[in-house]
């Protein structure tokens, strides 16, 4: 048997392994936690079931799970609500009712649950998950609303979700409570009234001790009594003893507030929780790989029995083949939903840490009233994760795409930065069809985008949660192009994990800098160089500054690139950018190797006019019919020859 030291090394070593291999193989971060600790604990033995029973655990799992549910309530701002439109808050109401209603069924009739049992299981699997949906969304990259709509319906039901169990939960026991100590059960009297008493009870403390924390934490970092390098762990500590103290008030009222001192710091406009969101996000990750470890490893070998018998699995066939499809339908009225996107919706609804850490808790709850069900309710919960992530995570990309919901080969264009060049050419690539996004954590660049009709968006493209928080449907590659040479290659590398290397570019910031200075970045940790060998942010931004300006040239058997080049004396004065052919989008890199085709629209940088004589020699004598108009047409014009990007 392990020491205790080896067992605690073992967890942490197992967790964050598994997360490093589900990055690297791209395989669900849940099912490798999970295997791994199936294998370490009732396969091998390696971590023993004593090691893993002791009195701390339960206390640890409930409060990680009020951290999680903290570091979500964070996600959680008013103003984002006015955006999701009804089919969410359709799919947080009515599809948690249908779903809880017929899950509770299907665990009496097919799980073999007693009743009580079987509805608070209904309502603990109305949850789904954003540490599960929100990295399957990354993957997919569903187009238009649906994408959204599935993002901020994993991100809203977690809480929700919770909360409705633990209230569920505190109704049962509070209806066998005076069974168990031989008292009579009068649904017309007292027992309804202790019920609604408790309810009260329980929502009061959540919501009062709620508020406390969040305005002593206001405070607290408002009047800057507290240093910066102490901000995150003063408000772990705020949010620990909060929790604490609202449990020991009332059991499982911390779950109610740890959710929402999230909601409350997110949205109160006194102090900034940057730096606290960040923090919860790296904490978020090492909980859940360490829950999942240790509760997977706890199950008792009879476990797969029990998740292997045909009751549960009829039940998880239930869930995802009946259950959930008839709460999108139902949440789906009147939203204007189509059908592909209900069948998208209906086919992920996989199930997390939440609904595996509150499961435990609640088997220990149970255990005093309902022993047999009690020891079936976490192995049921576990078949659920694992079935619905294993099915959903390997078959929603093929069925988004047969869907018409997501591009096998998306060629948008990403741009990390929104400055007035950058705004030019993502519009001459806008016009030929492509879809573009700029995020620029400035909100004059962002404001000066929209209103050239761009897709633009302020956020820290730094910051954990932010490749969430934007839409990348359609998005197949990432332009880095800030003025800071660092942030560049810091985007290259945080967006590593959505798009494929040879898709993520790097412009560098000036001539003496990385491609030159002694002090190089490692090429490992940049993108692929932009544009050419030398081109650079100061370059680009001095000749735009001169004059400069992009144009789009409708190449033909004339009118190629190396007869454009051939025109100007220095072949500095045209820089090629991209090529579009047909729907498919090349760009311009130091690497590589691009050979321009009659047909294609080529989009270019050029420091002085291409005008009707140099346009007419490029062609080579081409025909009259061929030749430009003496006033560039609008770019995306139907004929070949150049067009200008209106200023």
């Amino acid at each position: 048997m392990p020491s205790p030291l080896l067992t605690i090394a073992a967890v942490v070593v197992l967790g964050i392994g598994a997360q490093w291999l589900a990055w690297r193989t791209k395989f669900p971060s849940i099912l490798l936690l999970l295997g791994f600790g199936f294998l370490a604990g009732p396969v091998t033995g390696f971590l023993p079931q004593d090691a893993l029973q002791g009195e701390w655990l339960f206390p640890f799992v409930s409060l990680a799970v009020g951290i999680i549910l903290f570091e979500g309530g964070l996600t959680l701002r008013f103003d984002e609500f006015k955006e999701v439109g009804r089919a969410v808050v359709n799919l947080i109401t009515i599809g948690v009712l249908v779903t809880g209603v017929l899950g509770a069924l299907g665990a009496y009739y097919l799980a073999g649950f007693s009743w009580e049992v079987a509805v608070v299981l209904g309502a603990l699997l109305t949850v789904t998950g954003p540490t599960v949906v929100l990295p399957l969304l990354r993957h997919v990259r569903p187009a238009g609303r649906v994408g959204t709509i599935a993002k901020w319906e994993g991100i809203t039901i977690d809480p929700i979700g919770a909360i409705l169990a633990v209230l569920v939960l505190e109704a049962v026991i509070l209806i066998q409570e005076p069974t168990k100590a031989g008292g009579v059960v009068d649904v017309h009297g007292s027992v309804w009234g202790a019920i609604a008493t408790g309810l009260a009870y329980e929502v009061v403390v959540g919501v009062g001790v709620a508020a406390l924390s969040a305005g002593l934490l206001i405070v607290l970092l408002q009047r800057r009594l507290v240093p910066d390098w102490l901000q995150n762990p003063v408000a772990l500590m705020v949010v620990i003893a909060a929790f604490a103290v609202s449990n020991s008030l009332k059991e499982e009222a911390g779950l109610l507030e740890a959710t929402l001192l999230g909601i409350i710091m997110a949205n109160q406009k006194y102090v900034s929780v940057r730096r606290i969101v960040e923090f919860k996000e790296d904490l978020r990750v090492l909980l859940i790989s360490l829950l999942f470890i240790v509760l997977s490893a706890r199950l008792d070998p009879s476990a797969f029995e029990i998740m292997l018998a045909p009751g549960p699995l009829l039940f998880l066939g239930l869930l995802m083949l009946v259950v959930r499809p008839l709460a999108v339908m139902a949440s789906s009225w009147r939203t204007g939903l189509t059908w592909k996107e209900q069948t998208f919706l209906a086919w992920l609804a996989p199930r997390g840490i939440v609904a595996a850490a509150v499961a435990s808790l609640f088997s220990f709850r149970l255990a005093e009233f309902f022993p047999a069900d009690a020891e079936r309710i976490v192995p049921v919960v576990f078949l659920v994760i694992v079935g619905t992530v294993a099915v959903y995570g390997l078959t929603i990309s093929p069925l988004a795409r047969w869907l018409g919901l997501a591009l096998p080969d998306p060629q948008g264009i990403l741009f990390i930065g929104a400055q007035g060049w950058v705004r030019k050419v993502a519009t001459a690539l806008q016009d030929l069809g492509v879809r573009v996004l700029l995020i620029d954590a400035n909100s004059r660049n962002v404001r000066q985008s929209r209103k050239a009709g761009l897709g633009a968006q302020r956020a820290n493209i730094l910051a954990e949660g932010v490749i969430d928080d934007i839409d990348l449907s359609g998005i197949g590659r990432l332009l880095a192009v800030t003025p800071n040479d660092e942030v560049n290659s810091l985007a290259a590398l945080h967006f590593g994990e959505v798009f494929e290397s040879d898709e993520i570019y790097q412009l560098p910031t000036r001539a003496d800098g990385p491609r030159h200075a002694s002090t190089e970045i490692p090429r490992h940790l940049r993108g692929r160089p932009l544009f050419g060998t030398d081109a650079t942010y100061t370059s680009l931004d001095e000749r735009f500054d001169a004059g400069a300006r992009v144009y789009v040239v409708h190449l033909s058997e004339r009118l190629t690139l190396q007869a454009l080049l051939d025109e100007h004396e220095d072949e500095a004065q045209v820089t090629p950018l991209f090529i579009v052919r047909g729907e498919k989008v090349r760009v311009f890199a130091e690497d590589a190797e691009i050979t321009p085709q009659p047909g294609d629209a080529l989009v270019l940088l050029a420091d002085r006019a291409l005008d009707d004589e140099s346009m007419a020699r490029g062609r080579q004598a081409e025909p009259e019919t061929d030749e430009l108009p003496s006033r560039p047409p609008a770019v995306g014009g139907d004929g070949a020859g150049a067009a200008v990007v209106p200023e």
